[in-house]
């Protein structure tokens, strides 16, 4: 396998701003769904959703806002990714930024769909024509449908790490069997997304948090990697030291040449 084993300044600083994205966009996450909307929706009970919305306003408009930030972190990272990546192989690079900016912009929609729900929720003067019941419902129907933009998204988010994963195991830049894991673990999510996509009770087959758990456990790890460790060659291979050795002797053939001669006159341990 071919390794590039070198790297610039730009990528440097492009693989702590990836780690550190990496980092921060499992906090959005975490504060946006365990922070908020757990607390917030309860499921199959339209009313007491949206009691719980209009009690806490503020909290649940500070979703909105978390979304919106994740989707700016997305921006930063698949930036982040491409100028490391695009060495080893610009046109994967380009394909893995695409996928990522696709899932990014389900979480647009999802912020979309939020705010659409707190309207439906709130005091506007056309809202009368409907009946309380009915509001609740559109507004719970809303937020459902997050879970869905979710779920469209998932497939791409799965390949952009496996098309990544794939070129950090090509380049070496962080440890094999870490790389290898990614791969593994982002493949397995997008057969997953497919699966429940196609068969929407897949989720009783293989709980829905094994969809993309491995792959969130791979980007926290490299994600601490990139952040601490940053961009390091794994070393390389004997023949690619032969080779080095070989091209150094091409470039200095006098001293070549004086080492061979050295080796010649030196006795063999056969002979003494």
């Amino acid at each position: 396998m071919n390794s590039i084993s070198t790297f610039d300044e730009s990528q440097c600083k492009a693989a702590r701003a990836a780690g550190f994205t990496f980092l921060l966009a499992m906090a959005i996450v975490v504060l946006a769904n365990y922070g908020i909307n757990f607390r917030l929706i309860v499921p199959g009970n339209a009313v007491d959703t949206a009691r719980n919305i209009m009690a806490h306003e503020t909290l649940f408009r500070l979703n909105i806002a978390c979304n919106l930030i994740y989707v700016v972190n997305v921006v930063v990272l698949l930036t982040a990714l491409y100028v490391i990546l695009k060495p080893v192989n610009r046109d994967l690079a380009l394909v893995a930024t695409f996928c990522r900016l696709v899932f990014a912009l389900m979480w647009g929609v999802t912020a979309l769909n939020t705010l659409g729900a707190l309207r439906l929720l709130g005091n506007a003067a056309y809202l009368p024509v409907f009946k309380a019941d009915q509001l609740q419902t559109l507004a719970r129907l809303h937020i459902t449908s997050n879970y869905d933009a979710y779920y469209v998204g998932l497939p791409f988010w799965g390949l952009a790490s496996t098309v990544c994963s794939y070129l950090w195991l090509k380049s070496r830049y962080i440890p094999r069997a870490l790389a290898a894991f990614g791969v593994i673990s982002s493949a397995w999510c997008v057969i997953c997304a497919f699966a429940f996509i196609v068969f929407p009770h897949f989720d009783t087959v293989v709980n829905a948090y094994w969809f993309d758990s491995p792959m969130v456990i791979f980007e926290m790890a490299l994600g601490l990697w990139l952040l601490f460790k940053g961009l390091g060659p794994s070393e390389l291979a004997g023949p690619d030291k032969a080779s080095d050795r070989a091209q150094t002797e091409a470039a200095q053939p006098g001293v070549a040449a004086d080492s061979h001669t050295l080796a010649a006159e030196r006795p063999s341990l056969d002979l003494i």
